[in-house]
């Protein structure tokens, strides 16, 4: 069955555990210092979409970085206005009281990176659009720094005779140094969320065994515009318009390997440095873009990351 934007129906994780030892499933596991930790991916079955639609997050703090002349500085915004940050932003930083002037501001990408992570295959609806197995363990490589873009910015396709496809991402931003930690503390090392695409040359994609090139080029990550710093990743719908027409349409509850496993995956086979993005994987309704596309990704509790094609 290949699930479309407009199915009733979305894919289950189920957390049931086998009654006996006998029945249950070998199970694969990534070392953390000394200790084993299991790493089993979760049994899919088909079910309705509820009609409940998660609530907006209480007390939520959005952070941008942004640009005045030669100035780069990050502010917390509420309400439209902006709050000048002092001190480290992945520390413990205060905030202006009084709102700066928003003339001259630019919105640039909300934290650089010392390396973009991506995670494919993370959603069994995609799985099934694409053709591919689901993967028994988190599936990701390294996308290119250079290939982010801010909110506003413009995508660039580089071959044009190459099906290039939108792909709409919850994205994590980590806060803190961390190698080898448990998916239960991966929490305290998360800065926040924010919105992302993986654009995605798929004529290149199709013909290497590699994805870093077909995903890697300038303008292939666009990101932002702000990190939400106190929201709950696991009860997201999470949304893609393409020219106003809704392409993608899901629930980040339905995630193969939620934002802990998947961080503290990473984590057991590189050092995740403050800034360091990790995309999450999109839903399925992934389709192709053009030049004069406008590209709206709207996750809930966020401020939509809207891009155009150049």
């Amino acid at each position: 069955m290949h699930a479309t934007v407009n199915s009733q129906f979305y894919f289950k994780n189920e957390a049931k555990r086998p009654k006996s030892s006998k029945s249950a499933p070998k199970k694969r596991s990534f070392l953390l210092r000394n200790n084993a930790i299991p790493l089993t991916p979760p049994r899919i079955t088909l079910a309705r979409i509820p009609p409940t639609v998660y609530p907006l997050q209480p007390n939520m703090a959005a952070i941008g970085r942004f640009q005045k002349g030669d100035e780069i500085f990050y502010a917390k915004v509420v309400d439209g206005e902006l709050f000048k940050l002092k001190g480290d932003v992945f520390g413990s930083p205060s905030f202006q009281k009084k709102a700066i002037s928003l003339k001259g501001i630019k919105t640039l990408i909300p934290v650089v990176p010392s390396k973009v992570i991506a995670v494919g295959l993370n959603y069994a609806d995609h799985a099934l659009e694409s053709g591919s197995p689901l993967p028994k363990e988190p599936l990701f490589w390294l996308k290119a720094p250079t290939s982010l873009i801010p909110d506003g910015g413009k995508i660039e396709i580089p071959f044009p005779n190459h099906k290039t496809d939108f792909e709409a991402e919850l994205a994590v931003v980590i806060g803190r140094r961390m190698r080898n930690v448990t998916p239960a503390a991966a929490a305290r090392y998360i800065f926040g969320y924010t919105a992302a695409q993986d654009i995605s040359d798929r004529t290149i994609q199709k013909s290497e065994s590699q994805w870093a090139r077909a995903k890697s080029f300038d303008t292939f990550t666009p990101l932002g515009p702000y990190v939400e710093t106190k929201i709950d990743p696991h009860k997201l719908t999470i949304q893609l318009f393409q020219n106003g027409q809704l392409r993608q349409n899901s629930l980040t509850g339905q995630l193969i390997f939620n934002c802990y496993d998947l961080v503290s995956f990473i984590s057991t086979n590189m050092t995740l440095l403050p800034g360091d993005i990790i995309l999450t994987g999109t839903p399925s309704g992934v389709g192709p873009i053009q030049s004069g596309d406008r590209l709206e990704v709207r996750i809930q509790g966020m401020t939509p990351l809207v891009n155009t094609v150049k």
